[in-house]
C-alpha cells in the first residue's frame, strides 16, 4: 500500500494543483468538442459522410505528428508546450465560431479548421504524463497516474454527455463558445507552472524531424517500450471490437430505437465509471518492480470478462462484463504509465508517449474493422476474438517485457 502520500497531499505538492486543474479543464473542452463537431455537422450540413470524415480529421493529423509532437516537447520543455496547444485550440476554435456567425464556414474550411486543431493535440496529451513524473516524487508515481487516469476516465463520460445536453438545448454556437472558455481557462491556470518551470532549458539544435525519428527508433528499439506498446495496442483491439459488438448486441435484444440507444449509453457510461474507480484502487498499491504482474492480470481478467461473461450471459451479462472490463482497465492503465516513465530516459520522455500514443491507439481502428466484420456473422465469435487479443496482450507484457529496466541503457 501506498501509506506516504494520500491523493488530497499529492495535490498539495508544488505544481500539482495547476497541472490537475488544466488537465480536467482542456480534457473536458477535447471531450465534448469530439460530440459537438458531429453534432454541428449534422446541424449545419445534414451529412452524416461529412460528419464521419471531420471525426476523422479531428484525430488522425494528429496522430500521424505525434513523433514531431513528442520532438518539440523535449525541446521547449512540456508545461510550455501545454500552453500551446491549449491557447491554439482556444484561437482556432474562437475562429471557427465567429466564421460560423459570419455564415462562411464551408465544409473544406471546416475539414481545415478541424485537421489544424488535431495538430496541436498531442503537446497536451503526451506533455501532461510527461510533467507528472517531474513534479512528483517516485514512490508516488502509481498515485499520481492513477488520479491522472481515473479523471480522464470520468470526464471521458462527462464529456460528451455534457455537449450532447448543451447543444440540445443552446445550439451551436454557445457549446462551442464554452469549449473556447474552457481551453483558455486551462490555459491561464497552467501559466505559472511555465514561469516556474522555464528557466535552465538550453535551445536544441538540429533537425526537429531528425529528433521525432530518433524518438520512433528509441521506442522500437527499447525491448520494454517496444513490448508496452505492442502489448496495450493488443489491448486496445479489445476495446475496438466491443465498441462495434456492444450496440449490435444491444439493438438485436431490444430492437433499434430511444430505448436501445440509452442502454447503450448506459452500459458505456457504466464502465467508464468502474475505470475511474478502478485507476483510484490502483493507485493505492504498490506497482513497483510488479507492473508487469498488474499489466498481465488486468488484461487476462478482461478477456474473462469479455468471453464468457459479456458474451454469454444476455443483456445482465454485457452489464456486468463491461463493468468489469472498465474497473479492470484503471489497473492496467496505471502499470503501464507508471512502467514506460520509469524505464525511459528522461530527456527522452516526451518523444517516447508522443510515439507511444500513435502506436497504442493503433489497435483501436483495427479492433472496430475486425468487430465490424465478425459481429455480422456472429456476436459470439466477435467476444471470443476480442478476449483472444486481450490474452495475446497480457502474454506480451509478461514474456517480452523484461523484468527490470536495463534493456534502455544501451541507448542513451
Amino acid at each position: 500500500m501506498t501509506d506516504s502520500l494520500s491523493y488530497r497531499r499529492l495535490l498539495g505538492l508544488d505544481g500539482m494543483p495547476e497541472l490537475f486543474l488544466a488537465a480536467c479543464l482542456s480534457r473536458l473542452a477535447s471531450r465534448m468538442f469530439v460530440l459537438a463537431i458531429v453534432l454541428y455537422v449534422l446541424d449545419r450540413f445534414d451529412s452524416p459522410v461529412l460528419a464521419g470524415w471531420v471525426a476523422f480529421a479531428s484525430m488522425a493529423p494528429g496522430l500521424v505528428v505525434s513523433p514531431l509532437a513528442g520532438a518539440l516537447l523535449d525541446r521547449m520543455g512540456a508545461a510550455k508546450a501545454i500552453v500551446m496547444d491549449m491557447a491554439a485550440s482556444t484561437a482556432l476554435l474562437l475562429a471557427l465560431v465567429a466564421a460560423d456567425i459570419a455564415g462562411l464556414v464551408t465544409a473544406p474550411l471546416l475539414l481545415g479548421f478541424v485537421a489544424l486543431y488535431s495538430l496541436t493535440s498531442p503537446l497536451g496529451t503526451a506533455g501532461i504524463r510527461v510533467l507528472i513524473p517531474r513534479l512528483v516524487p517516485k514512490e508516488a508515481l502509481d498515485l499520481a497516474n492513477a488520479l491522472d487516469t481515473s479523471s480522464y476516465a470520468l470526464i471521458n463520460v462527462a464529456g460528451p454527455a455534457a455537449a450532447g445536453v448543451l447543444f440540445g438545448f443552446a445550439g451551436p454556437q454557445p457549446t462551442m463558445l464554452l469549449i473556447v472558455l474552457l481551453y483558455a481557462a486551462a490555459s491561464l491556470s497552467l501559466m505559472p507552472l511555465v514561469r516556474r518551470t522555464s528557466g535552465g532549458r538550453e535551445a536544441a539544435a538540429g533537425s526537429l524531424v531528425r529528433d521525432a525519428l530518433a524518438g520512433v527508433v528509441y521506442v522500437v528499439r527499447h525491448v520494454s517500450l517496444r513490448s508496452l506498446a505492442i502489448s496495450y495496442a493488443l489491448f486496445q483491439v479489445s476495446w475496438g471490437v466491443l465498441v462495434l459488438a456492444v450496440p449490435v448486441v444491444v439493438m438485436r435484444e431490444l430492437g433499434a430505437g430511444a430505448v436501445a440507444d440509452s442502454v447503450v449509453g448506459g452500459l458505456w457510461a457504466a464502465a467508464g465509471f468502474a475505470g475511474g474507480l478502478g485507476a483510484l484502487y490502483a493507485g493505492h498499491l504498490r506497482t513497483i518492480g510488479r507492473e508487469r504482474q498488474f499489466i498481465a492480470i488486468g488484461t487476462l481478467a478482461t478477456a474473462v470478462a469479455i468471453y464468457p461473461v459479456s458474451a454469454s450471459f444476455g443483456l445482465a451479462g454485457l452489464a456486468v462484463g463491461l463493468v468489469l472490463v472498465g474497473f479492470l482497465e484503471g489497473p492496467v492503465d496505471v502499470g503501464v504509465l507508471s512502467l514506460r516513465q520509469r524505464r525511459t530516459d528522461p530527456a527522452w520522455l516526451g518523444r517516447v508517449l508522443a510515439v507511444s500514443m500513435s502506436f497504442n491507439m493503433s489497435g483501436l481502428p483495427v479492433g472496430s474493422a475486425i468487430g465490424g466484420i465478425l459481429v455480422v456473422y456472429s456476436a459470439t465469435l466477435a467476444f471470443a476474438v476480442a478476449a483472444l487479443a486481450s490474452v495475446l496482450a497480457a502474454i506480451v507484457a509478461w514474456v517480452l517485457v523484461p523484468a527490470t529496466g536495463d534493456d534502455g541503457k544501451h541507448l542513451h
